[in-house]
């Protein structure tokens, strides 16, 4: 199995976990109540994460702390971002491209919980380039 395929079926266990997670609760809870059952559902799968991670900015030489914090890292390869708003806007794809760059992760996925179906809360994007460098993002 070539690493797409591996990358496939990963995002496609999380976005199941994120599905179960919306079934049971339904839109119009806070952030924190979806990604505490979505952690909960990422263990039951037996899916390795880390959640709140904290990512510096490298600028002109000097590692700065920011503040920029990911929600969730799953099997040390897909960023979730969490939502919970009326619509994703750009500010919050280009919020899931920056963590891509700055990780160099290869995917990535803004789960926004507060739509009627979880289907259409699901962004997926691409970091075509990991590594050192400019990073290219793709949709």
């Amino acid at each position: 199995m070539d690493i797409d395929d591996q990358i496939n079926r990963l995002t496609w266990q999380v976005i199941k976990c994120a599905m179960r997670v919306h079934s049971a609760l339904g839109p119009g809870l806070l952030e924190s109540a979806y990604q505490a059952c979505l952690l909960q559902e990422l263990h039951k799968c037996g899916l390795n994460f880390a959640a709140a991670i904290r990512i510096p900015l490298t600028y002109d030489g000097v590692t700065l702390e920011c503040g920029y914090i990911i929600d969730i890292i799953v099997e040390d390869t897909v960023i979730l971002e969490l939502k919970v708003v009326e619509r994703v806007l750009p500010v919050h794809e280009a919020q899931l491209l920056t963590y891509l760059k700055l990780t160099g992760k290869p995917i990535g996925l803004l789960l926004n919980f507060n739509v009627a179906q979880m289907k259409d809360g699901i962004v997926r994007r691409v970091n075509t380039k990991q590594g050192g460098g400019r990073k290219e993002i793709q949709k």
